[in-house]
């Protein structure tokens, strides 16, 4: 850390800190960096050599004194549950470990249980930021104990947006608090961007709309619609207006299904982000068994045309129907 970037940290009042990052891929190579820009020093660790600093966890735990902070970048899952387990084995009493990737509430518990007895912390962190959080900053939600999280605020405090620390950071609750907080908002952006999708499809099939771009780029000041997913439809469509490039396949990595899994639970009404998720299914079948057999059972019970399938894209229409 230069001697600049350790009197501008005294002069804000802020801490500077020397922490472990495991996990250097498209958010967390980002994150290295900022953390870096604010005055940080952070030893990361990936399975790339081209962007790690060291070569292993042990090494990385070797590198920082004690009491340590390592916050993990991981996929969800068995990676995350191998590293903290790892870990567990590697750091000391004190130390505290924040798990920043996207696993499931219910893990963080199981987590925290296993560090709790090697006397290691733990704080759950749902990010949110994408590619775009290196500049502008990370939406950040935490799970944990009150003593951890003002432990690692000035961690926090480089990540978040600028501004007030309270529009861009929650302490959330106990631990599972923060992964759960992510969990919904993943389920709410999957509602936004089927509307905005379902939008720009309507507007597409219409004749009486020439320019969607244009009417899209009209909506981003001043109307209730507008936001930042849709300034990034837009930005998408302005290399792209037709979006040709693309085919209509999405993933879900997860979090979606558990907010819909989560609302089941609790009995709370969840159409729009159900509705959602089960459109990105859709999006995976190029041709779907189910609306073959919709097709059928309106051939039956009504005549209603179908069409049949085979190497022609004919029509194959059977019947008028009625």
């Amino acid at each position: 850390m230069t001697a600049h970037h350790s009197s501008r940290l005294r002069r804000q009042g802020r801490t500077s800190l020397r922490i472990g990052l495991v996990g250097l891929g498209r958010m967390g190579f980002n994150m290295r960096e900022r953390l870096r820009r604010a005055g940080h020093e952070v030893i990361g660790y990936d399975r790339d050599p081209q962007v790690r600093d060291v070569s292993g966890l042990r090494e990385l735990v070797a590198e920082l004194s004690g009491p340590r902070l390592v916050w993990l970048m991981v996929p969800a899952g068995d990676p995350t549950r191998q590293t903290v387990a790892e870990l567990a084995e590697l750091l000391s009493p004190g130390d505290l470990i924040i798990e920043g990737g996207n696993s499931r509430y219910t893990d963080d518990q199981e987590h925290a249980k296993l560090l709790a007895e090697h006397g290691v912390g733990y704080l759950d962190c749902g990010v949110s930021g994408g590619v775009w959080g290196l500049e502008v900053g990370y939406g950040l939600m935490v799970g944990g104990d009150a003593e951890l999280v003002e432990r690692a605020m000035p961690i926090f405090d480089a990540l978040r947006p600028e501004g007030p620390r309270e529009e861009g950071f929650a302490h959330a609750g106990g631990v599972g608090a923060g992964h759960y907080a992510k969990m919904v908002h993943n389920g709410i952006e999957y509602g936004l961007m089927q509307a905005y999708a379902e939008g720009f499809e309507l507007l597409d099939a219409s004749d009486v709309v020439t320019d969607v771009p244009a009417v899209l780029k009209a909506w981003s000041r001043g109307t209730v619609v507008r936001s930042w997913l849709l300034d990034l439809l837009i930005k998408a469509l302005d290399s792209d207006p037709e979006l040709d490039d693309l085919r209509g396949y999405v993933e879900d990595s997860g979090e979606g299904r558990w907010t819909v899994q989560e609302a089941i639970n609790h009995a709370v009404p969840a159409p729009v982000i159900s509705a959602a998720l089960f459109a990105r299914f859709a999006s995976r079948q190029p041709d779907s068994p189910a609306m073959r057999a919709v097709a059928a059972l309106r051939n039956q019970f009504g005549g209603h045309a179908v069409q049949q399938a085979g190497p022609s894209s004919g029509t194959g229409q059977v019947s008028d129907g009625s």
